[in-house]
């Protein structure tokens, strides 16, 4: 099974660099006036960061697809992002970093047409 974000394909080895730095439970600690701890927890519903990066010499993406994901950007949607697995998640851009990071394999391209290859970052978070 591919990976896509809605209706565009996505490279099939892209890896999800952040699945396991996060933690579904919120934590704040403080001490009563008499010394004791508190501990206050709390289950996240949503907010899970999800980065896709292209590997070190792997399939990279071409320019009409980077262009469709640029399209995304400003649409200001959610988006449903579906794994090789098959798990589906719904999704936004992470707008506070670089939601889109498309860097050209080959550099000093003037004029690059469609099939330009470019290794791929998307920044997106679970909602």
């Amino acid at each position: 099974m591919a990976i896509s974000l809605d209706a565009i394909t996505l490279p099939d080895n892209l890896g999800w660099t952040d699945e396991y730095d996060w933690s579904p439970v919120l934590q704040q600690t403080e001490y009563s006036l008499t010394g004791a701890l508190i501990v206050e927890e709390a289950t996240r519903l949503a907010g899970r960061p999800i980065t896709l990066t292209t590997p070190d010499g792997g399939d990279w993406t071409d320019r009409a697809t980077v262009d469709s994901l640029r399209a995304k950007l400003t649409a200001n949607t959610t988006m449903t992002l579906t794994l090789h697995d098959g798990r589906a998640f719904n999704v936004r851009w992470r707008h506070e970093e670089t939601p889109l990071e498309a860097k050209p394999i080959l550099e000093g391209l003037a004029n690059p047409d469609a099939a330009a290859l470019y290794h791929l970052t998307l920044r997106l978070i679970e909602v």
